[in-house]
């Protein structure tokens, strides 16, 4: 990537919708834009994990105009993520289906531990470098983020369901703040993040470092009152429990450094840092500047770079699964040359073909992971461990559609009956159920004698066209095309068979 190429992130928390943009200069990223919003998507969650309609409505205006500030940005150089809110949703699609419309951009909604990862990246690109070893805590609208880790590497990563919006809906919702309140608050978030102690003991860590919206509220709190800056104390953070007891309620809350769209949320943010302070034996904590969205923007910048951490990632659990490596690169190649000749490139971006073209050599390599646990259902094994799995720099629906390439590699067709809806979809799945005809045998497929053709003039429609000495030489891979034409039959797609001299 160039020396000032501009990036940009969108982080879609709970609490704030954000967008940084910045500019690539030797390796670094200096900020040009920072945008926020205050839309508080968490409050707009109810019992049954649905997304009330004006909740959306506030995300949609949001993105909109992020939208007309993103235009004439390239679509690999912009990356949107979602975070707990949307994780929990039940009706998240809805929301992102529009929302994807008015950003102009694909939203990723990431797991909890890939969040803890990009905020871990974002904190430390922008901390001097040094050989300690960090405890890194963001505490958000509806999850906090614990990671552990030494230089630029993560080693221990996180997430809990405690968050500034949840803990102020649940402890102080009508926005009062009493001694009990605060006692029942802290105890309740101890229960849940109890567990950390194991993970993060203070044996473990030099340094504490706090990232985002509660820390850096509460950090600008203590410094307007006269507290030394960036950092937080326990003493600051009893001093500042009193203030709101005293203060009564959030609306009467008159504090320097409080903004007024902080105020109905401070409650359950300073419960949840308090707790942590006493779990994590924490004394003092240094507020850094960099969060999730800086991550996603390295992120992107190592993407570009050929350093795709995704890469890494599919290799490790072919590993952990005990892949046949041959076999991985066999069905790979021969699903990419099948892809290369019925895929339009001429009318989609270069870098959305790379992208699709990436995503079907993970989904080659990783076609057999589930022969560990099953030979004949391996395929319906294999995509239960993708759509389960933690795997660092995926997200979600990024994991999703490999699992579901994964299932419909072999089998009837009907189970995809949503994603055959895509066009994209059905060229890779399309190209990885003939790979995995083509090398049944195990060995390097001849594809001299036949081709995958996309029918010219039909939007819809493919053949395989076999020679008719191929067939005589390859009487079961001929068989085993046959009968993949008769399982398209029953889709809206369709795949001929077509014999030549």
């Amino acid at each position: 990537m160039k020396n000032g190429q501009l990036l940009a992130a969108i982080d879609l928390g709970s609490n704030s919708f954000r967008l940084e943009i910045g500019v690539l200069e030797h390796g670094h990223i200096r900020r040009v834009e920072y945008l926020k919003e205050t839309v508080r998507q968490g409050n707009g969650l109810d019992a049954e994990r649905m997304l009330s309609k004006e909740a959306m409505q506030r995300g949609w205006d949001c993105l909109a105009r992020f939208s007309e500030r993103l235009s004439g940005f390239g679509p690999k150089h912009v990356r949107a993520v979602a975070t707990q809110t949307l994780r929990e949703a039940k009706n998240r699609d809805e929301f992102l289906s529009h929302a994807e419309k008015l950003l102009g951009f694909p939203i990723e909604v990431i797991s909890g531990r890939e969040e803890a990862r990009l905020i871990y990246s974002g904190v430390v690109n922008l901390l001097p470098q040094s050989e300690e070893k960090r405890l890194v805590i963001d505490i958000g609208g509806r999850s906090t983020e614990m990671i552990l880790g030494k230089g630029y590497k993560p080693q221990t990563m996180e997430s809990y369901r405690v968050g500034s919006v949840k803990w102020s809906m649940k402890y102080f919702a009508e926005g009062q703040f009493t001694p009990l309140a605060f006692e029942w608050a802290e105890v309740a978030a101890k229960a849940v993040l109890d567990e950390a102690l194991a993970l993060y003991p203070r044996n473990c860590w030099d340094m504490a470092y706090g990232s985002s919206g509660t820390i850096g509220a509460v950090t600008d709190v203590l410094h307007a009152a006269g507290w030394p800056e960036e950092v937080i104390t326990r003493e600051g953070l009893d001093w500042l429990k009193e203030k709101l007891i005293k203060a009564g309620r959030s609306d009467a809350l008159k504090l320097d450094g409080v903004k007024e769209d902080r105020k109905p949320v401070i409650g359950g943010g300073l419960a949840v840092l308090c707790a942590l302070f006493d779990l994590m034996q924490i004394e003092t904590m240094h507020a850094a500047q960099g969060a999730l969205r800086h991550g996603v923007l390295y992120d992107l910048m190592q993407r570009e770079e050929n350093t795709d951490l995704r890469s890494s990632m599919v290799l490790a659990l072919g590993n952990r699964f005990a892949v046949d490596v041959a076999q991985a690169e066999r069905v790979q190649r021969t699903a990419l040359t099948l892809f290369k000749g019925i895929f339009e490139k001429s009318s989609v971006d270069p870098a959305e073909t790379n992208r699709l073209e990436k995503k079907l050599t993970w989904a080659a390599h990783l076609l057999e992971i589930g022969t560990r646990i099953s030979h004949s259902d391996f395929h319906k094994h294999g995509a239960y461990i993708l759509d389960n799995a933690d795997l660092p720099g995926f997200s979600m629906s990024e994991l999703h559609r490999l699992s579901q390439l994964i299932l419909g590699h072999r089998g009837k067709l009907k189970k995809l009956e949503f994603e055959l809806k895509n066009s994209e979809f059905v060229h890779q799945l399309l190209s990885i159920r003939m790979a995995a005809i083509l090398c049944h045998a195990r060995r390097d497929p001849d594809l001299k004698g036949m081709a995958l053709r996309k029918v010219e003039g039909s939007q819809n429609a493919f053949v395989i066209q076999c020679k008719k000495s191929w067939v005589h030489q390859w009487p079961q891979s001929a068989h085993l095309l046959r009968e993949e034409c008769i399982a398209w039959q029953k889709t809206a797609w369709q795949l001929e068979w077509l014999e030549v001299k």
